[in-house]
């Protein structure tokens, strides 16, 4: 995973920062970064999760070092990464799972709020999921709801738009 991590603080360190876009730019990058890595070759059940998480740790510290928009950048790492996993034929939920918890691992390293970076990450698998179709949506979804080690405060908030604990 050194060379996956290299590869992509060097496309990320060289895109982001001159980026407009932050959500688009780390999306596509990170999508490329999945895509390309798991078209190299292995196991793409077991690849894509592992590539999946440590795309958006690399992703998100890198963000942190250019000084764009964290949030912004973990929205669209997640996206990219859930995308590249459902474009190589991978599990997009356990992949949504380990790119959420990995966003929230990394923020915790670079000293950014977990409950924000949950709500970017969560934001992040939700706008890709739209965009691949509502089977995916319902797999994430409910991936997300039942992954023991994520938020589910701030995951059931976001998913079902509910702000008061019943």
């Amino acid at each position: 995973m050194s060379n996956l991590a290299d590869d992509l603080k060097n496309a990320l360190s060289s895109v982001v920062s001159g980026a407009g876009d932050v959500v688009a730019t780390t999306r596509d990058v990170a999508k490329n970064t999945i895509v390309n890595t798991l078209q190299a070759g292995g196991d793409v059940a077991i690849t894509s999760i592992d590539t999946a998480g440590e795309v958006v740790k690399e992703g998100v510290t890198v963000a942190s070092q250019t000084g764009v928009s964290t949030t912004e950048a973990v929205t669209g790492l997640v996206t990219g990464v859930i995308e590249g996993v459902q474009q190589a034929g991978g599990n997009v939920g356990d992949a949504a799972v380990m790119a959420v918890g990995k966003a929230i691992d990394a923020a915790g390293t670079i000293g950014m709020s977990a409950e924000e970076t949950a709500k970017a990450a969560v934001l992040g698998a939700l706008q890709a999921t739209d965009e691949i179709g509502s089977e995916a949506g319902g797999i994430v979804r409910k991936a997300l709801l039942n992954a023991a080690a994520l938020p589910h405060d701030i995951i059931d908030a976001l998913l079902t738009g509910k702000t008061d604990p019943d």
